[in-house]
């Protein structure tokens, strides 16, 4: 691609947006790269958001973006739900937070036990990332194992041993196929020593690495949708393959469902039918407040039950989780998305995956559109995108352009140019979306 073409994406958003510039570099001052997340953070600068309301994010400049981010997934009935708005302020009048436990609390775990094939129990945490952690922490005591698989490309939060093959470069790969790289500088040796790396997608090699670690591996941690290459689904037979070694090994298996949980009533281990030890759960069950949480087998959960001999063996506090906020807003959510919701937004979301293809075939673009159900991603590839290396293969530089020419048509995807839909979604935000990106392919290829 020619880089004037990208230059001009980026001088018409520029252009458009001076008191985001302003700001960010404000924020600059105070805060590393001015953001507290990393996800939050693309070039030139991020738009500085004012309110969201409905399927729109509004900026500090009043442009308007169709918002097909929805913060990571997690927004699934849109910004500013009324019924969300008020089970908030009801809350905020009686308190946000309590030493104690709530009956709101219980509301919501009967809820999503009841929905979960892998879950008899859980505990609430305030990110996915550590219900991630805690899960691992469980598994480790459970089995008295030290090590853990995840496969190549997997992310499952920012905690020591989730850091582990997320997002190396090319060049760091190691042909023979996946190894241990550690995430960022000064992480502990035995991270690396720890985590077992697997191939997504590849049940042979997968299992072959599985058996040879048989004794010392404590679980595998996976995403049944994988977030971090475009919501990529595993195949169901690797599925099943993986949930047939780690049952023969005594191996705990772990579903990250922290995103794909919003594919089905019961997440994508109920639409696939393969049922997992323990899920990780986060994004919408906390109806757009900050939320985890991990459950699993009665038996390994007891772990964390306090009312057993001489206390829990496994310490879990956290000043916040199951705070009466987030319980109420997810409780809302929860009762908000009925199957009838389910298929909708699932056929929305195959419609969209099929007029996407379409646009690249009429442009001659070569270009791939994983997903499932309400879940996409565009990668611009002649090539399947199978796994993390074949992801790897797509064209950066013509991708980034795509997302900030989208930008430009206000369309606010991942800066992967990936996205999710969400109740309030129709066929005229899905068109609105497609005909964007035949007018940005028009520019740009």
């Amino acid at each position: 691609m020619d880089p004037r073409i990208l230059d001009q994406e980026i001088n018409r958003y520029k252009a458009g947006a001076p008191r985001s510039a302003e700001l960010n570099r404000e924020a600059s001052r105070h805060l590393p790269g001015g953001s507290s997340r990393g996800t939050a953070y693309f070039r030139p600068f991020p738009p500085i958001a004012r309110r969201g309301q409905g399927h729109h994010l509004y900026d500090v400049d009043g442009n308007s973006y169709l918002d097909f981010m929805i913060n990571a997934t997690s927004l699934i009935m849109g910004h500013a739900h009324p019924r969300i708005v008020q089970a908030l302020q009801e809350q905020a009048t009686l308190g946000s937070a309590f030493s104690l436990p709530t009956e709101l609390q219980l509301r919501l775990a009967r809820t999503l036990c009841d929905r979960l094939p892998s879950v008899d129990t859980l505990r609430f945490t305030n990110s996915g990332t550590e219900a991630t952690l805690m899960a691992l922490r469980a598994a480790r005591a459970f089995t008295g194992r030290r090590k853990i698989a995840k496969f190549e490309g997997g992310y499952h939060g920012s905690h020591e041993y989730a850091a582990v093959s997320v997002r190396p470069p090319a060049h760091r790969l190691h042909p023979a196929g996946p190894t241990a790289i550690p995430e960022h500088p000064g992480q502990p040796p035995a991270v690396a020593q720890d985590v077992v790396v697997l191939p997504y997608n590849d049940l042979e090699e997968s299992r072959r690495v599985i058996r040879n670690h048989g004794d010392e591996l404590a679980c595998v941690i996976m995403e049944p949708v994988a977030s971090a290459l475009g919501y990529l689904p595993a195949e169901t037979e690797f599925l099943e393959g993986i949930r047939s070694v780690t049952q023969e090994l005594g191996i705990l298996l772990i579903f990250d469902e922290v995103q794909s949980f919003r594919v089905a009533p019961g997440g994508d281990q109920q639409r696939r039918g393969v049922t997992p030890d323990m899920t990780a759960l986060g994004k919408i069950i906390g109806g757009g407040m900050p939320v985890g949480a991990f459950g699993g087998r009665a038996d390994v959960m007891s772990l964390f039950d306090p009312t057993l001999g001489d206390g829990a063996a496994v310490a879990h506090a956290g000043t916040f989780n199951a705070n009466p906020m987030t319980m109420a807003a997810g409780a809302v959510v929860m009762d908000s998305l009925t199957p009838q919701i389910y298929q909708r937004l699932n056929s929305l979301g195959d419609a969209l995956r099929r007029k996407l293809r379409a646009v690249f075939d009429e442009l001659e673009v070569p270009a791939q559109v994983t997903g499932t159900a309400s879940l996409f991603g565009i990668h611009l590839t002649p090539h399947p995108v199978t796994d993390y290396r074949s992801m790897l293969r797509g064209d950066r530089e013509t991708r980034r352009a795509l997302f900030l020419g989208l930008l430009n048509e206000g369309i606010l995807l991942q800066e992967s140019c990936a996205g999710a839909l969400n109740i309030l979604t129709t066929e005229s935000e899905v068109d609105a979306l497609v005909d964007a990106v035949r007018r940005v392919l028009h520019r740009i290829r």
